[in-house]
């Protein structure tokens, strides 16, 4: 059974930084195609970033590019999102999430995605 579990959140002041990590369990992911989604109260959830298993990457946005940096770590089944410059408008819970049968579309989309974590939460002070 396929378990994804998210870690590093945290309370931190604008202009600081935090590295979410993901950890899949379960299974080796090293071919899947990993993302990082946030979602606020009462908004969609929204595509942040994502990663290839031949390590292309993705992001939502120039200022997302700008500012955070995916990777991922296959010997240690775990993806990480590098966040710097933090703004108050990145506050929002954080998903990981897998694509384990591998069928990239575009990598944007939640439907996309087989196996997602409980999330991890980040809150940005102004």
């Amino acid at each position: 059974q396929v378990k994804v579990v998210e870690s590093g959140g945290g309370l931190v002041q604008a202009g600081g930084s935090l590295r979410l990590s993901c950890v899949v369990h379960g299974r080796a992911f090293s071919r899947w195609p990993m993302g990082w989604f946030r979602q606020t109260p009462g908004k969609a959830r929204e595509f942040v970033a994502a990663i290839r298993g031949n390590g292309e990457t993705l992001y939502s946005t120039d200022s997302v590019q700008a500012r955070f940096a995916i990777s991922r770590d296959n010997a240690a089944n775990t993806v990480y999102l590098q966040m710097s410059s933090l703004k108050p408008e990145d506050t929002a819970t954080y998903y990981c999430a897998a694509d384990a049968l591998k069928a990239w579309v575009t990598g944007r989309n939640v439907w996309e995605y087989d196996y997602w974590g409980r999330g991890t939460q980040v809150t940005v002070s102004s």
